[in-house]
């Protein structure tokens, strides 16, 4: 038999055990029209009619028997227009046979034969109304469904409105970013100009100085004049970088010194602070009066009289670090040190009476050193030469050392303790150097009598122990 299933073409059961499927059944609502009350659900749900036909199919699957129980006129209704929608209007030259028995299946060709020529839009909008009248439920969940339509809908343009605001956030950043970076740039090369211009400068005013000098060490020799003149001109700047640093941090170091007066003066007035200030005024009248005082002035006092007849080191450097090394092997003993990671090694040379002047040679391997030299004023330096090494850390908190120095940005701070130390200067700032790559070598003049202090600093490195050839002496 053909059609003897109970269920049409979309799944809509048939019950077959109904006392109407033995009757004859006419269309209860008439083609291509629609109940007054129920006709603004077209309007109400805002789906076009192919989606609202679909929901209706989904709903009558998933509600019939359970939810949703249909007579069998409206099931015969419902499945005459779902074949109306899939197949168009009843072929008898196409269709099949129907059994003789088949009495649901003559049924329903009935009802499919009844909508004639009506079209497929016509038939899947009775679908609906007939769906929309038979079951109350079916009206929420179309309201339903077009809330989670709406609700995903939302979700879909705050997550567009999200992805915009990041866009525009990340463009925003790149602009940031770009606007920095040009700013550097244009920052670094107006360094680099400040630069040229203050080393052309100072070229300037030596050019006839190192030139001379040049001809001197190589008569015959235009190339090595002119490597030799650049260098010196280098170690000119570098020179005069740092006396400028050092300006600005001894200028520095005034502020902070006179700030806490200037915030205690509002509470000097006291009596009995007035009192102990007058006779600090009358003793030190005293003292002038009657010449220097017992014992003489102090270290610190001198530090700035010594300072100033202090000549500048001089500095250059060598390419034959190799033949260097292998000297200072040959040569044994204390030459080779090994400074670990964080520690500091400082070699103590006293002047030395027959002397007049102080050279110092160094290099290591494979790895750059910070290096300094300072001087410590003493009446009694001794004549032996000692190697310190010590870290950073234990050397400040520990033994209170007097100078405090930064290797990294280069410049030394003095630090005078509390109690009298003998007082030290700083001949060339801790610099690092790259010793690595050539031999640094240097000489100075004797400011007087003390100990010169070669410090050679690696606290910089967290991991990197660094191999020193070192060799110093001195000449009349």
């Amino acid at each position: 038999m053909a059609e003897q299933s109970a269920y049409g073409e979309n799944g809509i059961a048939v019950d077959d055990k109904s006392t109407e499927a033995r009757t004859p059944v006419k269309n209860n609502i008439v083609k291509g029209t629609t109940s007054p009350e129920k006709e603004d659900i077209f309007i109400e749900c805002g789906f076009p009619l192919p989606e609202l036909y679909k929901l209706a199919l989904t709903f009558l699957k998933e509600k019939e028997g359970k939810a949703l129980h249909l007579s069998y006129g409206d099931k015969l209704q419902l499945v005459a227009r779902s074949q109306q929608v899939s197949h168009g209007p009843f072929d008898p030259n196409v269709a099949p046979p129907v059994g003789y028995l088949d009495v649901i299946g003559r049924d329903r060709r009935q009802a499919w034969q009844a909508l004639g020529m009506i079209g497929r839009d016509e038939a899947m909008q009775d679908f609906v109304n007939i769906l929309d009248i038979a079951c109350s439920l079916f009206r929420p969940y179309v309201e339903a469904h077009k809330r989670d339509v709406q609700e995903r809908e939302r979700l879909l343009r705050e997550e567009n409105e999200r992805c915009q605001i990041k866009a525009m956030e990340e463009e925003e950043q790149k602009r940031i970013e770009e606007e920095t970076r040009r700013r550097e740039e244009v920052e670094v090369r107006r360094l680099e100009v400040h630069r040229q211009q203050i080393q052309e400068a100072l070229n300037q005013q030596t050019c006839y100085q190192f030139k001379a000098y040049a001809q001197q060490q190589f008569p015959n020799d235009q190339e090595q004049q002119t490597v030799l003149i650049r260098q010196l001109q280098e170690q000119h700047y570098q020179q005069y970088i740092q006396q400028v640093y050092q300006q600005q941090q001894q200028q520095l170091q005034q502020q902070s010194t006179m700030q806490p007066l200037l915030q205690m003066q509002p509470q000097l007035e006291d009596s009995e602070i007035k009192d102990r200030r007058s006779r600090l005024l009358e003793e030190e009248e005293n003292g002038i009066g009657g010449g220097e005082s017992e014992g003489g002035s102090s270290s610190r006092s001198r530090t700035p009289e010594l300072s100033s007849h202090v000549k500048p080191a001089s500095m250059w450097t060598r390419k034959d670090i190799e033949e260097f090394k292998a000297s200072i092997q040959k040569e044994g003993g204390d030459s080779i040190i090994k400074v670990g990671h964080g520690e500091t090694v400082t070699v103590r040379v006293p002047t030395h009476e027959d002397g007049t002047c102080l050279f110092w040679e160094f290099a290591t391997d494979s790895y750059d050193i910070g290096f300094g030299v300072y001087f410590e004023w003493t009446k009694t330096p001794g004549t032996q030469v000692s190697v310190h090494i010590s870290e950073s850390e234990e050397e400040e908190e520990d033994e209170d050392e007097a100078i405090k120095e930064d290797v990294e940005r280069g410049g030394a701070m003095l630090a005078l303790d509390p109690e009298p130390q003998p007082p030290v200067t700083v001949i060339i700032p801790i610099y690092r150097r790259d010793c690595h790559d050539e031999v640094y070598a240097g000489s100075h003049v004797y400011p007087g009598q003390g100990v010169y202090l070669l410090k050679f600093d690696n606290s910089y490195s967290l991991w990197r122990s660094k191999t020193l050839y070192y060799r110093v002496y001195y000449t009349h």
